[in-house]
Protein backbone atom coordinates (compact mmCIF):
# COMPACT_ATOMS: atom_id res chain seq x y z
CA UNK A 1 0.00 0.00 0.00
CA UNK A 2 1.16 3.44 -1.28
CA UNK A 3 0.92 6.70 0.59
CA UNK A 4 -2.46 8.09 -0.09
CA UNK A 5 -2.76 11.54 -2.49
CA UNK A 6 -4.28 14.21 -1.11
CA UNK A 7 -7.22 13.66 -3.90
CA UNK A 8 -7.44 10.12 -2.55
CA UNK A 9 -7.95 11.23 0.66
CA UNK A 10 -10.55 14.22 -0.08
CA UNK A 11 -12.59 11.31 -2.21
CA UNK A 12 -12.67 9.09 0.85
CA UNK A 13 -13.53 12.15 3.11
CA UNK A 14 -16.52 12.47 0.63
CA UNK A 15 -17.26 9.19 0.30
CA UNK A 16 -18.12 9.26 4.36
CA UNK A 17 -19.98 12.50 4.11
CA UNK A 18 -22.25 10.85 1.33
CA UNK A 19 -23.38 8.17 3.52
CA UNK A 20 -24.99 10.35 5.39
CA UNK A 21 -26.54 13.30 3.17
CA UNK A 22 -28.71 12.65 0.31
CA UNK A 23 -30.90 15.10 -0.93
CA UNK A 24 -34.75 15.08 -2.26
CA UNK A 25 -36.56 17.31 -3.75
CA UNK A 26 -38.11 19.16 -1.07
CA UNK A 27 -34.45 19.57 0.43
CA UNK A 28 -31.90 19.44 -2.33
CA UNK A 29 -28.14 18.61 -1.70
CA UNK A 30 -26.34 21.80 -2.01
CA UNK A 31 -23.05 20.14 -4.09
CA UNK A 32 -19.92 22.22 -3.81
CA UNK A 33 -16.71 21.17 -5.94
CA UNK A 34 -13.49 23.72 -6.55
CA UNK A 35 -10.18 23.18 -8.75
CA UNK A 36 -7.47 25.62 -8.11
CA UNK A 37 -9.15 28.15 -10.40
CA UNK A 38 -12.49 27.56 -10.54
CA UNK A 39 -15.81 27.11 -7.96
CA UNK A 40 -19.08 25.39 -9.00
CA UNK A 41 -22.55 24.87 -6.83
CA UNK A 42 -25.69 22.23 -8.01
CA UNK A 43 -28.56 21.85 -6.25
CA UNK A 44 -29.06 17.91 -7.04
CA UNK A 45 -32.46 15.89 -5.83
CA UNK A 46 -30.73 12.08 -5.23
CA UNK A 47 -34.05 10.93 -5.39
CA UNK A 48 -35.22 11.68 -8.93
CA UNK A 49 -31.11 12.02 -9.84
CA UNK A 50 -31.52 15.22 -11.47
CA UNK A 51 -29.88 18.98 -10.96
CA UNK A 52 -32.24 21.61 -10.24
CA UNK A 53 -29.81 24.85 -10.77
CA UNK A 54 -26.19 25.31 -10.91
CA UNK A 55 -23.67 28.20 -11.03
CA UNK A 56 -20.32 28.66 -11.42
CA UNK A 57 -17.73 31.18 -11.37
CA UNK A 58 -16.91 29.91 -15.07
CA UNK A 59 -19.79 32.10 -16.08
CA UNK A 60 -18.83 35.27 -18.36
CA UNK A 61 -19.15 38.08 -15.78
CA UNK A 62 -17.30 36.22 -13.50
CA UNK A 63 -14.21 35.52 -15.21
CA UNK A 64 -11.18 37.68 -13.68
CA UNK A 65 -12.91 37.88 -10.19
CA UNK A 66 -10.55 37.02 -6.92
CA UNK A 67 -11.30 33.87 -6.26
CA UNK A 68 -12.70 34.00 -3.18
CA UNK A 69 -14.84 37.05 -4.28
CA UNK A 70 -15.81 34.43 -6.61
CA UNK A 71 -16.95 32.12 -4.55
CA UNK A 72 -19.22 34.49 -2.33
CA UNK A 73 -20.99 35.24 -5.90
CA UNK A 74 -21.71 32.01 -6.80
CA UNK A 75 -23.31 31.22 -3.25
CA UNK A 76 -24.94 34.24 -3.93
CA UNK A 77 -26.15 33.08 -7.52
CA UNK A 78 -27.52 29.89 -6.66
CA UNK A 79 -29.13 30.67 -3.63
CA UNK A 80 -30.96 33.20 -6.30
CA UNK A 81 -31.57 30.08 -8.60
CA UNK A 82 -32.67 28.20 -5.81
CA UNK A 83 -35.64 30.46 -4.39
CA UNK A 84 -36.59 30.63 -8.66
CA UNK A 85 -36.88 26.69 -8.31
CA UNK A 86 -39.15 27.18 -5.64
CA UNK A 87 -36.58 25.80 -3.02
CA UNK A 88 -35.59 27.28 0.44
CA UNK A 89 -33.75 24.72 2.20
CA UNK A 90 -31.11 22.25 1.57
CA UNK A 91 -28.87 20.13 2.71
CA UNK A 92 -25.05 21.30 2.01
CA UNK A 93 -22.33 19.12 0.34
CA UNK A 94 -19.13 20.38 0.93
CA UNK A 95 -17.73 17.62 -1.28
CA UNK A 96 -14.85 16.03 1.15
CA UNK A 97 -13.11 19.92 0.75
CA UNK A 98 -12.40 21.29 4.51
CA UNK A 99 -14.81 23.89 5.66
CA UNK A 100 -12.64 27.03 5.26
CA UNK A 101 -11.23 29.54 2.48
CA UNK A 102 -13.66 28.91 -0.67
CA UNK A 103 -15.92 26.71 0.57
CA UNK A 104 -17.00 28.78 3.49
CA UNK A 105 -17.10 31.92 1.39
CA UNK A 106 -19.69 30.07 -0.77
CA UNK A 107 -21.47 28.71 2.10
CA UNK A 108 -21.89 32.29 4.00
CA UNK A 109 -22.92 34.43 0.63
CA UNK A 110 -25.57 31.64 0.14
CA UNK A 111 -27.23 31.52 3.69
CA UNK A 112 -26.96 35.28 3.35
CA UNK A 113 -29.19 35.42 -0.42
CA UNK A 114 -31.35 33.13 1.90
CA UNK A 115 -30.99 29.69 1.95
CA UNK A 116 -31.59 27.67 4.98
CA UNK A 117 -28.60 24.88 5.92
Amino acid sequence: MGKITPREARLRRHRRLRNRITGSSERPRLCVSRSNMRIYAQLIDDVEGRTLAAAGSIEADLKGMKKGDAAAEVGKRIAERAKAAGVESVVFDRGGYKYHGRIKALADAARDAGLNF
